[in-house]
């Protein structure tokens, strides 16, 4: 069973404190460059060896030009949202002449936990779609370069890349009431919310309801599996506990797409009985109909960030990074 209690990976920057050396002066000793006093790397060597360092493969490129791998860690490979993310890990990746070994893990702790253990060992830098803070602990701790995709405001000393989830409820919620809804639900993940992980979502649901004196709360929230067949179940849920329901922040499209279509099976009209708002921007929510109101997430640049911020730790170790994606309301036919 994986283990997060394992000791942290021994840096460069380990070696040049316990030697009282600078970092530089380990890289010639272990590169075996010529402009270093030979009794220098003699005892930074011993001292890397006694520590048991273990030079990355990145900084070993760096002599030998190898090339380097980028681990690339997400949920699902069948959901639609995660294609586009990995289109733009893979066009940042092969900009830099690296190459992509990409690990599924269905958001399930125990496999989270054991890719986690495993991508320190086979990669030089590493992005990650994670939920469980054990696993980013662990990918963290080993020492590599790593970016968390939507760090879901973690107080966490990891790089990272943040969707506003805040706005961008903000803008789709401020759509549905100046339609004059207020009876507005909430199908959530189920997944996310058993994880543990900051509930950036519901969190701004519910301030939203607050701060507009909307006659919703916690029991206007339906958990459901993360696909269409869950969307539908939760609507049907959602039915039977508030017929009265006018309006469907879901999720993701995904969910957002299975309630509107049970919905519609219930004898709903859409949006005139029942609007629905999802969250994405899939471009499957341009096929269905109603097309689906979405707020968009550019999914390509989400992976490109965070290419770019282990690129840059590459170069700059200890350095903490944000960079956050902003929603955009796309208005169509559902709403």
């Amino acid at each position: 069973m994986p283990t997060t209690n394992r000791p942290r990976r021994v840096t460069i920057d380990d070696v040049a404190r316990a030697a009282r050396v600078s970092r530089q002066t380990v890289s010639r000793a272990i590169n075996d460059k010529s402009e270093i006093d030979p009794e220098t790397r003699r005892r930074v060597l011993q001292v890397a060896q006694e520590m048991g360092y273990r030079p990355s493969r990145f900084a070993r490129g760096m002599v030998r030009q190898d090339v380097t791998t980028l681990g690339l860690i997400i949920a699902d490979v069948l959901n639609p949202f995660f294609p586009e993310v990995v289109d733009g890990v893979l066009e940042a990746a092969d900009g830099r002449g690296w190459q992509v070994v990409v690990y599924a893990t269905g958001s399930e702790r125990a496999k989270e936990l054991a890719v986690a253990e495993a991508v320190p060992k086979h990669v030089d830098a590493c992005v990650g779609f994670i939920l469980h803070e054990e696993a980013i602990r662990t990918i963290a701790s080993s020492g590599i370069p790593f970016a968390v995709l939507d760090r879901r405001g973690r107080d966490l000393a990891v790089a990272g890349v943040d969707i506003d989830f805040r706005d961008g409820i903000r803008q789709g919620l401020d759509h549905l009431t100046e339609r004059g809804h207020r009876r507005i639900a909430m199908i959530d993940d189920r997944a996310h919310a058993l994880s543990g992980a900051p509930h950036a979502r519901r969190a701004a649901y519910l301030a939203y309801a607050r701060d507009h004196g909307l006659p919703v709360g916690e029991r206007w929230i339906q958990p459901a599996d993360n696909s269409t067949e869950g969307g539908a179940a939760a609507m049907d849920a959602l039915l039977a506990e508030h017929p009265d329901v006018t309006a469907v922040f879901a999720y993701n499209d995904l969910i957002a797409i299975g309630a509107m279509r049970q919905a519609m099976k219930r004898g709903r009209e859409v949006p005139g009985d029942c609007a629905f708002l999802g969250f994405d921007g899939l471009a499957l929510g341009e096929l269905v109909d109603p097309m689906l109101t979405t707020l968009y997430i550019d999914k390509r640049r989400f992976g490109k960030l965070a290419v770019e911020q282990v690129a840059t730790l590459m170069t700059e170790p200890g350095e903490v990074m944000d960079a956050v994606i902003r929603p955009e309301l796309v208005v169509r036919r559902s709403t």
